[in-house]
């Protein structure tokens, strides 16, 4: 749910404005104006000196998309009341301080940007006519730069509140959701990969071994299987086995020379991986049942672990200089079936869509329903071409599916998909915008077709 503007907040700022006299407003609302451009490069300039602040938002960034914004909200927040009123201006810090949740900037970071901004507003009002400075202005500045702070630093922490209950709700469905079952296709998705390398170098093709890391296993585990089991000493033993086999192990097993050389690290591979099965099995073994955050009808994550999902493999993606695609899939004409088949029959097509959806993806990948006929899936890993030929997969094989009624009846359906990279903005949703504006492009053009985010003309701007 949205944070909302409280009475007492939009009060607040009707009483900063209604202190100072309207040739004061004028005077500092002319200065901002005229020296936004400066003073969005002097609150910048002070967050990016920052190393942690440098990790969230690159200089590139800040030129690209983020110096018009704050240049805007320096012009804003001095708006005359006619202009922008009281509440607008409220809602709009409230906008700013979910943002700085979602990409989890650092409070502080964001202080000492506003108190450079003041000095910045300061040293202006001070080059001016000194009989002038009678210090309204310098209290005026300093009031609304002041509260604006406030109400951000308030939202921010209701929204941080809100998503660290989220994060460990999510931490522990992923963790025991269907266990066993998990237990048994990721156990076999492990002796898959150890059955391909071992084949390989059996018959001599060693020159290039299938990578544990790029595995159905290793996608599951370091995106899922290390988020669910957080924190204990098999799940670090388990990833650093990955590590070490793709870039000791294997490529010892690439270069070796002679048999003798060559078994012996095909042994301490095989021995990894043992390893790697029995924590698999003890990390299980720890799981408690425990249902809920899953669509009922569909058995697919539900809205409300989004933002968990789409901010871990942001900094996942941030970390290690890696891609993912996000994917926005609505049924096409679904209406059609509720209306002329009846409800039952659209659970029936749902169900077996969600199924078709989840025989489509590979281990690491995320799949949500959120809401009717609108899906949503985080392809990780991958790269534009990659993503944009899965999904296309997807959308010939949805076509091609029968899709079963009750009374013995069938049906065919299309789909309309919308794609967009994460383009290693800090913030989710500018992902999820693109998605949506690609999907809404796609139905437009007829349905039945994916539409890449960068394909559509009208493209969707930062915040």
């Amino acid at each position: 749910m949205k944070n909302s503007p409280s009475e007492q907040m939009v009060r607040d700022w009707a009483a900063v404005v209604a202190q100072y006299a309207p040739s004061t407003r004028a005077r500092v609302r002319a200065l901002a104006q005229q020296h936004q451009h400066a003073l969005a490069s002097r609150f910048y300039d002070s967050l990016l000196s920052d190393a942690a602040a440098s990790q969230l938002v690159s200089h590139e960034q800040v030129q690209v998309r983020l110096h018009a914004s704050m240049m805007r909200w320096i012009t804003d927040v001095f708006a005359d009341p006619e202009d922008i009123a009281p509440q607008a201006l409220v809602e709009r810090q409230i906008r700013i301080g979910e943002v700085h949740a979602r990409i989890d900037v650092p409070v502080h970071l964001v202080l000492r940007g506003a108190r450079s901004l003041k000095q910045g507003f300061y040293a202006l009002l001070g080059a001016e006519d000194e009989s002038r400075n009678d210090g309204a202005a310098v209290q005026l500045v300093t009031q609304t730069i002041d509260l604006a702070m406030e109400i951000m630093s308030q939202t921010y922490a209701h929204s941080h509140e809100r998503s660290a209950r989220a994060d460990e709700a999510y931490r522990l469905l992923s963790m025991v959701q269907n266990a066993s079952m998990e237990r048994e296709r990721q156990r076999a998705a492990l002796l898959d990969w150890e059955s391909a390398v071992m084949y390989e170098i059996a018959v001599g093709e060693a020159a290039r071994l299938p990578r544990m890391a790029a595995s159905e296993f290793g996608l599951w585990f370091r995106h899922k299987g290390v988020h669910a089991f957080q924190g204990t000493s098999e799940a670090e033993a388990i990833l650093a086995a990955i590590a070490h086999v793709d870039e000791v192990v294997q490529p010892a097993l690439e270069a070796a020379q002679d048999v003798e050389e060559r078994q012996r690290q095909a042994r301490e591979l095989r021995d990894h991986a043992r390893r790697m099965a029995l924590d698999l099995d003890t990390l299980f073994q720890k799981a408690n049942e425990l249902e809920g955050g899953r669509d009922v009808l569909t058995s697919l994550l539900n809205r409300k672990f989004l933002p968990v999902v789409l901010s871990k493999e942001v900094a996942y993606a941030r970390e290690r200089n890696s891609q993912f695609a996000v994917i926005a899939i609505d049924i096409d004409h679904f209406k059609q079936v509720n209306d002329v088949h009846g409800h039952e029959a659209g659970d029936m097509v749902l169900q077996q869509f969600a199924a078709l959806l989840s025989d489509s993806v590979r281990g690491g990948d995320y799949l949500f329903r959120l809401g009717g006929e609108e899906f949503l899936m985080l392809s990780v890993d991958v790269d534009e071409a990659r993503a944009v030929a899965a999904a296309e997969r997807l959308r010939a094989r949805i076509a091609a599916e029968v899709f079963r009624l009750p009374r013995d009846r069938t049906m065919t359906l299309t789909i309309s998909i919308g794609l967009a990279m994460h383009d290693g903005h800090p913030d989710y949703q500018r992902a999820l915008r693109r998605a949506d504006v690609a999907l809404y492009a796609a139905k437009q053009r007829g349905r039945n077709c994916l539409v890449v985010a960068d394909q559509v003309a009208d493209k969707v701007t930062a915040g």
